[in-house]
């Protein structure tokens, strides 16, 4: 109960925003009713932004909207983690003023929830749709999540150009991506051969985790670091190959966004 009443009162918040932008940009009236004030909740308008986005020449947005809507009735946790990232990118982000501006322009945030989409139509053996909404998300994003890699909630693709995700990875509840990251593999192996990023977790932009590694709770990886091994908990790396400097100067690095990784100078003692 305490999950419907939250969705419904983000809903709320979400078109009060709509209603303050529309009557400050009348240029932007048409648009923020189309995709907003138009919808009965926070759902249908998600479905309706995405599918238009996802939408090409041979698939119409209405057939793509009928595959998010069966989704979203059959898994509300989808729709519920959806809300957690505008919550996440809304915290972590300074530029950020309202929800509104999450769901509407953020490509990170809408390339994270057509991967859901993606995952959702996988998990169900509809392996080739799955395989074109991946396909759509690039060519439209410039993010490459393979459908089966694993995303958790509270996640911030922050610009997003140039994320890419490999089939066997796993990306926890809050975690920060920056732009140009790869979790990917390091040859042609099959299997589990991609990286596992835990809870907290922030990668700098450009970072390359490559193999089936582990980014341990709570730790951050510098930008432009690749990570070739292990990453324990707590602790920030960086360089190429990665290795550890110290430990962040808060314990989710996630949230703090901090990138200048030469302020986490505590010592890391190994245990």
């Amino acid at each position: 109960m305490h999950a419907l009443t939250d969705t419904a009162d983000f809903w709320l918040q979400l078109k009060k925003e709509a209603r303050e932008i529309a009557d400050k940009e009348p240029l932007l009236a048409s648009f923020v009713h189309a995709c907003i004030l138009t919808h009965h909740n926070f759902e249908s308008s998600l479905s309706f932004i995405l599918s238009n986005k996802m939408a090409d020449d041979v698939m119409p947005a209405l057939s793509v909207r009928e595959i998010l809507d069966e989704a979203y009735l059959l898994e509300p946790e989808i729709v519920e983690s959806a809300i957690e990232d505008i919550r996440a990118i809304y915290t972590r982000d300074p530029a950020v003023t309202n929800y509104l501006t999450v769901l509407v322009h953020f490509k990170g945030f809408q390339a994270v929830q057509v991967h859901r989409m993606a995952h959702y139509l996988w998990q169900q053996g509809r392996h080739q749709l799955a395989l074109f909404l991946q396909s759509r998300n690039s060519e439209t994003f410039a993010v490459d999540i393979h459908p089966a890699a694993k995303i958790g909630k509270g996640v911030m693709f922050d610009h997003a150009t140039g994320i890419v995700v490999g089939e066997t990875a796993v990306i926890e509840d809050n975690v920060s991506i920056l732009q140009n990251v790869t979790l990917g593999g390091t040859g042609n192996e099959s299997g589990d051969r991609h990286p596992k990023i835990r809870q907290g977790v922030m990668l700098g932009s450009g970072a390359k985790i490559l193999g089936n590694i582990e980014v341990g709770e709570g730790s951050k990886v510098g930008a432009g670091s690749v990570v070739l091994n292990d990453v324990p908990a707590h602790v920030t790396v960086v360089g190429v190959p990665a290795k550890v400097v110290g430990r962040p100067c808060c314990p989710r690095p996630c949230e703090s966004m901090n990138q200048n990784v030469l302020e986490d100078n505590q010592p890391y003692e190994q245990a």
